[in-house]
């Protein structure tokens, strides 16, 4: 006790640490800062996947209207056709298809497709 009352005496902003009021305040803050369920750091995991899902968000709602615009533009068959002739190299009978890649290019792969027919 006599320590405490010596360390009081020589550093006077203690005396204003040992005030119960600034003691349970304290314990407060700590506490809600680390260690209760909805703690600080548990909201900043919270905010930072709230701001991946909002950004997700927003690349499908672009997408859509890509992916919309696209089946608008191929409600034309000859528009239905070109796509198919481009994308999955489809041809019509007694033609031949020349692909032709150059160096440095990405190798385009048709996407496969499995039907139940």
């Amino acid at each position: 006790m006599k320590k405490i009352k010596n360390l009081i005496a020589n550093y006077p902003f203690l005396k204003f640490l040992v005030n119960r009021y600034v003691l349970v305040l304290l314990f407060f803050i700590v506490w809600m800062l680390f260690f209760d369920n909805y703690s600080y750091l548990e909201h900043r995991v919270l905010d930072k996947e709230i701001e991946e899902i909002e950004d997700n968000i927003q690349y499908y709602k672009t997408e859509i209207k890509k992916d919309s615009a696209n089946i608008k533009h191929l409600k034309n068959d000859d528009r239905v056709e070109k796509y198919a002739r481009e994308k999955y190299y489809m041809k019509r009978e007694n033609e031949d298809i020349y692909i032709i890649e150059f160096e440095g290019e990405k190798k385009a792969e048709p996407e496969k497709t499995t039907s139940n027919n």
